[in-house]
């Protein structure tokens, strides 16, 4: 069993289409401070984030923004935050992110959420971090992206045991079940053939 004390959240900084989004994003936040999990991420007051932010907040969670200098000083940086911490780059956040959390949860977004997925994805098939890696595929939003990424495997373009360093969950208690019973299964020869050459 994996202790989780902290979790990056990956999502929009828009509503969506659907209010049942802004609910799971609120449901994911409260479940955060209750379970007494530090939720860090991108900082914004706007969209999914918000929701996730200021349900956790809510309920006495820790909430930790990160945010580019580009933004440090615009109105759309939560200003109620346990923490805020100002970084120099996107890539700077990422890294920031990726080093200070226990694990990784993915709900709905686009371009953004599919950057920081795709970085901590990569990083974990490189071995660079062995932490669990969560998409919560609420109401079937990311049903064609994970049909794509079996494509990936279909075609020989990724490996069995890179594509299960990504769990799937369907409901919000499901990303937590699956954060505390990770195991990282990359394949260290593989690892050691990559890394060596």
């Amino acid at each position: 069993m994996n202790h989780i004390r902290s979790i990056a959240l990956f999502c929009a900084s828009a509503e969506g289409s659907d209010v049942r989004y802004r609910q799971v994003a609120a449901e994911f936040g409260l479940r955060c401070a209750h379970e007494s999990i530090t939720l860090y991420y991108g900082g914004a007051r706007l969209g999914l984030m918000h929701a996730a932010a200021e349900a956790a907040l809510s309920a006495n969670g820790r909430v930790v923004g990160v945010v580019p200098s580009i933004f440090a000083h615009d109105v759309v940086v939560a200003d109620n935050l346990s923490e805020l911490i100002t970084v120099s780059s996107m890539s700077e956040r990422k890294q920031l992110l990726e080093r200070s959390a226990d694990g990784f949860a993915v709900l709905p977004g686009a371009y953004g959420t599919m950057d920081e997925l795709f970085e901590i994805l990569t990083d974990a098939q490189l071995g660079l971090h062995h932490k669990p890696i969560v998409i919560l595929n609420a109401f079937g939003y990311y049903d064609l992206l994970l049909q794509q990424l079996q494509r990936f495997e279909q075609e020989g373009f990724l490996r069995p045991f890179h594509q299960s360093l990504l769990k799937v969950a369907e409901t919000v208690d499901q990303v937590f079940e699956l954060m505390d019973s990770y195991e990282y299964g990359n394949d260290p020869q593989w690892l050691d053939k990559h890394m060596r050459g």
